[in-house]
């Protein structure tokens, strides 16, 4: 019985612990990279928050922040680029194989 109790007790502390975790983890968005535009072309994310460009066409692509505060490389069919923005404001950006190709992300605190 007392074997019993300590596992229930158990498990408990780790779906606590667990909780507490995710609480605690970093928030994230996706933007996909798809005919030859940035989808979504404006997000909207809080201030930490990491975000990921997926290339799913079928030719390369980059992502370059307008104030030269990041840049990827060309990316492949497949590949990612991901940055975390910290400082609330408004990011524009663009492809730099594509410069037409140009999308939107604001940061709020």
């Amino acid at each position: 019985m007392i074997g019993r109790r300590l596992l229930v007790c158990a498990g408990l502390i780790l779906a606590m612990a667990g909780s507490a975790l995710a609480e605690d983890a970093v928030p994230t968005a996706t933007v996909k990279i798809e005919n030859f535009t940035f989808n979504p072309a404006t997000l909207t994310v809080k201030a930490g928050t990491t975000v990921t460009f997926e290339n799913a066409d079928d030719i390369p692509h980059s992502v370059v922040e307008k104030a030269a505060s990041f840049k990827s490389k060309p990316m492949d069919t497949g590949e990612t680029f991901k940055v975390t923005l910290s400082t609330a404001g408004t990011i524009d950006y663009f492809c730099g194989l594509h410069p037409h190709m140009v999308g939107q992300i604001i940061v709020t605190p």
